[in-house]
């Protein structure tokens, strides 16, 4: 498999502060990475810095094998990359199908698609956005980046708060959505269906990468030391 994703020396800072210390991060065609960390510790910036939303970063990030951390967010959007924001953040005075076609590239990813593979969305098309429950917002909001036919599928905390059977469905999609060959890098405190997902874990602590490898050698020491509240 070739390198989809290639983070070199991250840094960066909000302000006059220091949240992520070179950070090397490595996804390749098709692999699911879970970024793991406490609280803090760098997640959500390391992934907006791939997307171009943090402002001053030093080091670089390659996509497809070109350059784009001097890129704006937008530009970056275009190349394939599509992030699903913590808070959801879809757009509530739309409807559900105004959300998803709004949004919408050419490719594999089109609306009959996300009716098979979202069947609670295909009966949901012309309601408000804002009438969904959470879990099936938080289902419009992968949708509708889907819509876009990203090649690397960002989702921060995409089961945060949502109940055990709405998480074990969005855990599925996730599945369905890499057989279809999209990259997908990840964080989410669900330490066990990540491991059952993920193909490769990197842990930042203090913004630092302190460990990385597969899911079966992550030893309960290592759990303890860097993730256990």
């Amino acid at each position: 498999m070739s390198t989809l994703l290639k983070i070199d020396k991250l840094t960066a800072w909000y302000g006059d502060s220091r949240v992520l210390n070179e950070v090397d991060i490595e996804i390749k065609d098709g692999e699911i990475v879970a970024l793991l960390g406490r609280n803090g510790m760098g997640k959500t910036t390391t992934l907006h810095s791939v997307c171009g939303i943090i402002e001053k970063i030093s080091g670089n990030i390659f996509f497809s094998n070109s350059l784009i951390s001097n890129l704006p967010s937008y530009e970056i959007s275009k190349l394939g990359i599509g992030l699903v924001p913590e808070g959801r953040r879809i757009f509530s005075n739309l409807t559900v199908e105004e959300n998803l076609i709004v949004a919408s590239r050419k490719g594999y990813w089109d609306l009959n698609k996300i009716k098979k593979i979202f069947p609670r969305l295909s009966e949901r098309l012309t309601q408000m956005s804002n009438s969904l429950s959470g879990g099936e917002q938080q289902m419009l909001a992968i949708a509708r980046t889907l819509m876009t036919n990203p090649k690397l599928l960002i989702l921060d905390e995409a089961t945060e708060g949502l109940s055990p059977n709405i998480r074990n469905e969005i855990w599925t999609i996730i599945s369905e959505i890499k057989k279809k060959d999209v990259s997908i890098i990840l964080v989410d405190k669900y330490l066990n269906k990540i491991k059952q997902f993920a193909d490769k874990l990197y842990i930042l602590d203090r913004g630092e990468n302190v460990w990385n490898g597969k899911p079966s050698l992550l030893t309960d020491q290592i759990i303890k030391k860097y993730l256990s509240v």
